[in-house]
């Protein structure tokens, strides 16, 4: 694992202040062995016109729950087309409606949340780490989202020691609004995860 050859704290100083564009281009040259995650979120453009600039053929998960709002496949479906993304799609084992009809969708505080968020979201992400094994895994999480994302930084290790690089880190919303209007980009204003629910908490992606 390239994670094993890198001293995260002297390269999270020396990139804290460089453009998430010469983030990107630092990190592509570390490994071929890469992805990106998205959701398709509200400001899922940002990050994907990134790559679109300077690795269009990068390997892209979407782990689609199945219960996204009609707003978000419409803003998948154009994102898709725009940046020729190279898409590997994973949903849950079991459809939506029989999810539905065993467990419905549970609020945050009932038990059986814990188990919609294992079938729907993370089965299918452990799924696509195992197929496609990266070493390294670009993000969009970023500082004050949630009370575990800021405790890391741009770059981080997950459990299974693959390198994760979130560029825009250390961005505002401000920042990634004016980053939209500067590019002509889509916003998800519609984006809704069942899982997290609440904006400040995790889904358990990003625990993994």
């Amino acid at each position: 694992m390239i994670s094993e050859n890198i001293n995260i704290e002297y390269w999270n100083n020396e990139l804290r202040g460089k453009s998430p564009e010469e983030i990107i281009f630092w990190a592509l040259g570390l490994t071929e062995n890469r992805v990106v995650s998205t959701s398709f979120g509200i400001y899922s453009a940002v990050l994907l016109n990134t790559f679109f600039n300077q690795d269009k053929n990068i390997r892209v998960i979407w782990c689609d729950t199945g219960y996204n709002t009609p707003d978000t496949y419409r803003h998948s479906s154009d994102l898709i087309e725009k940046f020729e993304l190279n898409v590997h799609k994973y949903s849950p084992l079991q459809t939506s409606a029989y999810t539905d009809a065993t467990l419905g969708i549970p609020d945050v505080n009932d038990p059986k949340h814990t188990e919609f968020t294992e079938i729907v979201k993370l089965e299918p992400f452990r799924r696509a780490f195992k197929e496609l094994n990266p070493e390294m895994w670009f993000t969009n999480i970023r500082v004050r989202q949630t009370e575990y994302r800021s405790s890391k930084d741009i770059l981080s290790v997950n459990k299974d020691g693959v390198l994760k690089v979130s560029p825009f880190y250390y961005w505002t919303d401000e920042q990634l609004e004016a980053y939209l209007i500067a590019h002509s980009l889509p916003k998800n204003n519609s984006y809704y995860d069942p899982t997290k629910v609440l904006s400040n908490r995790e889904c358990g992606i990003h625990l993994q």
